[in-house]
C-alpha cells in the first residue's frame, strides 16, 4: 500500500530515474516482507526485554519508534546521503519504517 498506492508516483519517479517499475517487483515485494518479519521478531524480543510488564500499545509502540529512530532511521539517512538521493525519497521510506515500527510494536506488545 505504502509504495504501490500512497506514493507510487513519487517513489518511481524518486527511486528510478527513467521512472519504470524495477522488474521482479513481486519478488522485491517479496523480500520486503520477509525483511518486516524479520524486523518483528527483533522487535519482540526488545519489547519482552525493555521491561516487565510491557503489554499495552502504548508501551510497545514507544518502544517500536525509539528503535526506529534509533537503529534504522540514522543509517537509512547515511544511505541516502551517500547514495545522493532525493531527500523527499528519504522522508518517505523513513516514515515508512517508522510506522511500521510503532504498528509492530504496539501489536506485539499487546499480542499473547
Amino acid at each position: 500500500i505504502w509504495y504501490g498506492v500512497l506514493f507510487k508516483k513519487d517513489f518511481q519517479k524518486l527511486a528510478h530515474k527513467d521512472g519504470a517499475a524495477p522488474s521482479g517487483s513481486a519478488a522485491g515485494m517479496a523480500l520486503i516482507l520477509i525483511a518486516n518479519l524479520i524486523l518483528a521478531f527483533a522487535l519482540v524480543k526488545i519489547v519482552l526485554l525493555a521491561g516487565i510488564g510491557w503489554t499495552t500499545w502504548g508501551s510497545g509502540s514507544l518502544v517500536g519508534v525509539v528503535c526506529g529512530l534509533g537503529f534504522i532511521v540514522p543509517p537509512l539517512f547515511a544511505q541516502h546521503i551517500g547514495e545522493n538521493k532525493a531527500f523527499k525519497l528519504f522522508g518517505i521510506n523513513a516514515l515508512y519504517w517508522l510506522i511500521a515500527m510503532y504498528l509492530s510494536g504496539g501489536i506485539l506488545a499487546v499480542w499473547r
